[in-house]
């Protein structure tokens, strides 16, 4: 249901530990416990939860202990997680960080360390890159996701962070229309890297409350702007208000939401063809035109209803189900989309052949794997789960050593004279 909640006490311990750098709201047994949480990230559109998606994203800490981080407000999530939505946990704690010294206080630290799965509230994301990122918080957020593999999202704000690039709201909030008409509007700032490492959201940026105001342009524009300046194919990944994405570790996207009773969707944006990527017209004080035969940017609109059955693959950015694909391009500021099937560009149309016939031994290793087919080896890249590259391998090599790793997930993407596929290893 689309709802408020109260804020409430219900066994909550208010804690003003260290009042003036952060203050904790604890409900919940107050011995830590460990747990075997799977991996997972949670990503809401902005508005009041969605419970199923809540429920997806609980689940995976497996009656451990959860952390919601924020800037501002007090404890709103912490009954609703803890006792509203029919999930087994053994704490909730919401700390209220006021400034750097309380995001990397030890009390603090301690508690993301000991967490099953991190929340970041709702707010302003730029206070959560300004009081986060290079310390020894961000350090303890991507231990969590990337060593421990337990689940981490948010909303709004929390949400916006998520991604390998983010929109930083530094300097304000901006609208469609004014990104549209100067793509370098000050407003439109973009943060980039060494932050969150989050698998599979590598060159990657969201938004959120897309449907309030619309913001396909807006999104769109930090979309070209990543793309001039990285020269690569980039991503965006959008959620209307009501909606939750959640992601597996496989990659796989279900979308949680009330459609058909309201219009609420997810969206998975890529821009069109490598080899001429770059925008028509991409200046400072000029309307943004990125046209490319009305096909700019390829897009999955995937309607997200209660079931969670409607999905989309972001290990290949390739299939879905249950959506339906569209074109996006703007022409001199002016947005434009409409529903296509016809996308004949070779950055999307992977050459086809038996991915069955590739196979890694042994998998889970504690060293050695080696790549089984009969395909010829061009090339082996072994990248990190966040989708860093470890390393690259020379051609005819299909036996590699991994001594000097930590264990983890690993992707190997594997390069042959037919085609090529990434695969997960686990080292152990």
């Amino acid at each position: 249901m689309k709802y408020c909640y109260f804020l409430y006490l219900f066994l909550v311990a208010f804690i003003p530990l260290n009042a003036q750098n952060y203050t904790s709201y604890f409900t919940g047994e107050s011995e830590n416990i460990t747990t075997n949480p799977s991996f997972g990230i949670c990503l809401m559109g902005g508005a009041s939860e969605d419970d199923q998606a809540m429920q997806w994203f609980l689940n995976k800490a497996d009656g451990g202990d959860v952390v919601v981080l924020r800037t501002s407000g007090t404890d709103g999530y912490n009954d609703y997680f803890y006792s509203e939505l029919d999930t087994n946990l053994n704490s909730v704690e919401t700390l209220v960080i006021h400034n750097e010294a309380g995001a990397t206080d030890p009390y603090v630290l301690n508690a993301i360390e000991n967490a099953e799965a991190i929340w970041f509230a709702g707010g302003n994301q730029a206070t959560y890159v300004n009081y986060f990122k290079g310390n020894a918080m961000n350090d303890a957020l991507n231990n969590h996701i990337n060593i421990k593999q337990a689940p981490i999202g948010g909303t709004s704000a929390g949400m916006a962070i998520m991604g390998e690039f983010y929109f930083d709201a530094i300097n304000g909030s901006v609208t469609s229309e004014e990104a549209l008409s100067n793509p370098f509007n000050p407003s439109v700032s973009i943060g980039q890297g060494s932050f969150l490492d989050n698998p599979f959201l590598n060159q990657t940026i969201t938004d959120t409350h897309y449907n309030n105001p619309d913001r396909k342009g807006r999104h769109s524009v930090l979309i070209s702007r990543i793309v001039e300046e990285t020269q690569e194919v980039a991503y965006g990944i959008a959620a209307d208000e009501f909606v939750g994405i959640c992601i597996d570790e496989n990659g796989e996207a279900i979308v949680f939401g009330e459609y058909p009773e309201f219009d609420d969707y997810a969206y998975f944006i890529q821009a069109n063809c490598e080899e001429d990527l770059l925008p028509e017209v991409l200046q400072a004080n000029q309307s943004l035109t990125w046209n490319k035969g009305n096909k700019a940017l390829k897009v999955y609109q995937l309607p997200a209803s209660s079931t969670g059955t409607n999905s989309f693959n972001l290990a290949n950015w390739e299939e879905g189900n249950g959506g339906n694909w569209q074109a996006w391009w703007i022409e001199e500021g002016d947005f434009f989309s409409e529903m296509t099937e016809d996308f004949e560009c070779e950055s999307f149309s992977k050459e086809e052949f038996d991915s069955n016939e590739i196979d890694l031994y042994p998998n889970p290793t504690t060293r050695f794997i080696e790549v089984r087919t009969n395909y010829a080896i061009s090339q082996l890249k072994l990248y990190s789960i966040s989708g860093k590259e470890v390393k690259a391998y020379p051609k005819n090599i299909s036996r590699i050593d991994l001594i000097n790793l930590p264990n983890g997930i690993y992707l190997l993407e594997i390069v042959t004279n037919q085609g090529s596929i990434t695969k997960k290893i686990i080292k152990n």
